[in-house]
């Protein structure tokens, strides 16, 4: 017959190795979720990497510098304003597709981190 003490132990050693199990699933899903965030940062840092390698060999940036400084500059134009005023009218009337092209568009050329803080602007 086995010993309340014998019992006890036999207890508490199923606890301890179902304890040590569930650390170690819980360790090893931190891991896997940590490697995936790596992977992901990684992956952002290399494409950004190749898009300004790229951009050394397009006028592309230039272009779209240029194309937003007109309004820029138009504002300060007495005759021009109103044409401003009235071409950012229009545009609010696009469509929401449309509008979000032109968003990807300028962070292709820009970079990821500025379209983030442009789509935030927008909300």
């Amino acid at each position: 017959m086995l010993g309340l003490g014998s019992i006890v132990s036999s207890i508490a050693g199923l606890g301890q190795s179902y304890l040590e199990g569930r650390n170690a699933e819980v360790k090893a899903k931190a891991e896997a979720k940590a490697e995936v965030i790596k992977t992901a940062a990684k992956s952002t840092a290399d494409w950004e990497r190749v898009m300004a390698q790229n951009s050394g060999q397009s006028w592309k940036d230039e272009w779209l510098t240029l194309l937003f400084s007109i309004p820029l500059i138009l504002c300060f134009i007495p005759d021009y304003r109103q044409y401003v005023t009235d071409g950012f009218a229009v545009l609010a009337t696009m469509p929401e597709w449309y509008q979000y092209t032109l968003s990807v568009i300028v962070a292709a050329s820009f970079g990821v981190r500025s379209a983030v803080g442009i789509m935030k602007a927008k909300k």
